[in-house]
């Protein structure tokens, strides 16, 4: 399978004290060692970027530039990177009408659009409801 990481999976699997840590990096354990394909957007590296180097008093890790720029660079050689496309933006601009998407959830509906756009066969995520209503499967990190 071809599988789109969402950011909350990348973020738990690196958060020493999340409960969730562990879960997520089972499933991504799980699925490398399956030989599927794992997938990130240009996307879920800016989100994790911003959530590792964020405050932790707004609800960030406060991660160092340093240490920031390390895991990310693991990330990078870890996953395959999608660029970003004109056809990603247009099936993300079919989405938001369609879905009638409104406020934060348009991010949601951009990765929905690069697994539609990129013929993936499904997003890993801890928040699948954010993508319920959009045409991709998803798989909960627990199923693994």
């Amino acid at each position: 399978m071809k599988i789109l990481v969402d950011t909350n999976v990348l973020v738990r699997s690196v958060e020493r004290t999340h409960p969730l840590r562990r879960t997520a990096r089972n499933a991504l354990r799980h699925l490398y060692e399956q030989h599927h394909e794992l997938y990130v957007a240009i996307q879920n590296i800016s989100e994790f970027w911003n959530v590792c180097t964020r405050p932790v008093q707004f609800n960030g890790l406060g991660n160092s530039i340093e240490a920031t720029s390390r895991l990310t660079s693991r990330m990078e050689s870890f996953f395959t990177i999608l660029p970003e496309s004109m056809e990603t933006f247009r099936k993300w601009r079919e989405l938001i009408v369609t879905y009638s998407v409104k406020g934060t959830k348009v991010h949601d509906a951009r990765l929905a659009a690069t697994v539609v756009a990129y013929k993936l066969d499904a997003i890993l995520t801890f928040n699948g409801d954010d993508f319920a209503r959009f045409p991709v499967t998803i798989l909960d990190p627990a199923q693994f």
